[in-house]
């Protein structure tokens, strides 16, 4: 077995940002900034998380430190929003005290990665408590369900039941939705409450607002034409 040196580590400078392998199809982005943006939200007065999109991950359980695994989303606890006042290039274990990610998203697409096997067994190396696949289209291909949630318990995954899975070591649930804003209907992945209700998005928190406000504006309205009608002056 190849030894590695832990004392001469390369720093996050010295180490690519991914593996450079592109992604075919936008969904592989666009789910996991789509869950990014909900959580700079939902914890908007947190500093201690980290949510990273198609970002190498390097660590010292593989053949070599500077060869990453790149999940296309994983979430750390307990680690700088922002590492060191500004944004990373890439998440270097041993410069995170060796936090690993609670939380790894692989999208199933057409060109099979290793989803079930390969990713699998790194992540179960890494440590990473819960491992999401999503994989809606080519799950009959691959003989797995669109959407499974792996847990590590006593060292090994195990596959969980129920969504939206409620995941307490996190705090929140995640599942499969359809936005009601989005005009193409496309199924998601969100983060939902302890309850199972969805956190919306912040255009549907806007939407919210202003229909309290229009409301509250029409209410305002019947009553001074309900004083009106009693002679009684607004004034």
């Amino acid at each position: 077995m190849l030894q590695i040196d832990l004392k001469h580590l390369p720093t996050s400078d010295e180490l690519p940002d991914s593996d450079d392998t592109p992604v075919d199809n936008e969904d592989q982005n666009f789910l996991p900034n789509l869950l990014l943006f909900l959580l700079e939200y939902i914890w908007k007065n947190r500093d201690d998380w980290y949510f990273g999109v198609d970002m190498g991950i390097y660590h010292t359980t593989g053949a070599s430190p500077r060869v990453p695994v790149v999940p296309d989303g994983f979430l750390s606890l307990g680690v700088e929003r922002r590492k060191n006042g500004g944004s990373r290039s890439s998440y270097v274990m041993w410069e995170e005290f060796d936090t690993a990610p609670i939380l790894t998203l692989e999208v199933v697409s057409h060109t099979y990665g290793g989803e079930y096997e390969k990713k699998l067994d790194i992540y179960r190396k890494l440590g990473v408590k819960y491992y999401v696949i999503y994989n809606p289209q080519f799950w009959r291909r691959d003989g797995h369900l669109p959407f499974e949630v792996y847990k590590l318990v006593d060292g090994g995954y195990q596959l969980q039941i129920g969504e939206p899975l409620w995941m307490p070591e996190i705090g929140l649930g995640i599942g499969r939705c359809v936005l009601p804003s989005d005009r193409f209907s496309r199924e998601v992945l969100s983060w939902f409450d302890a309850r199972g209700q969805r956190y919306l998005t912040t255009d549907e928190q806007a939407d919210i607002e202003r229909q309290r406000a229009n409301t509250a504006q029409e209410q305002i309205d019947l009553l001074l034409a309900k004083l009106r009608s009693l002679g009684i002056s607004e004034e």
